[in-house]
């Protein structure tokens, strides 16, 4: 990385992370720096991809899809399962992991028997073994 990211940077990022609609004139009130500087500073780190892209939070709850779960699967199916995976508007995270299970899949449903049901459908791809979120405690911490 040929960026050096510096404490000004670090400050805009950490504000772009929790809004990232904020607008740059606000930004550059809060980190007491000039408009344009705050701007080019931004399409810098958006040139170098370090702010790889901008987007919203939903609440899954009132989508009526508040469950959330995490699967761990094996299987020799890869492909499938990405497929699958892509298809299925229940997941929102996929991942290929070591150990045991090979891959770990996010999913947000609205109940339990939903959970199942996406459960049952993965059979065919290999045995699996699912966790059910209890509470959430931190999501999407970006570590600055």
């Amino acid at each position: 990385m040929d960026h050096q990211i510096d404490d000004i940077d670090k400050k805009i990022m950490q504000l772009l992370q929790h809004h990232a609609r904020m607008p740059i004139s606000q930004i550059s009130k809060e980190i007491s720096m000039s408009q344009p500087s705050v701007k080019d500073r931004i399409l810098k780190l958006e040139d170098k991809k370090i702010i790889s892209e901008y987007s919203t939070v939903f609440n899954l709850r009132d989508l009526n899809r508040g469950t959330t779960s995490f699967i761990l699967i094996k299987t020799e199916h890869c492909q499938e399962l990405v497929d699958f995976c892509e298809g299925a508007r229940e997941v929102t995270d996929l991942f290929r992991i070591s150990g045991e299970f090979n891959y770990l899949i996010k999913v947000q449903t609205a109940s339990v028997e939903e959970l199942a049901e996406f459960q049952d459908s993965l059979v065919r791809i290999g045995p699996s073994k699912s966790h059910i979120c209890l509470k959430n405690i931190l999501e999407n911490r970006v570590l600055l």
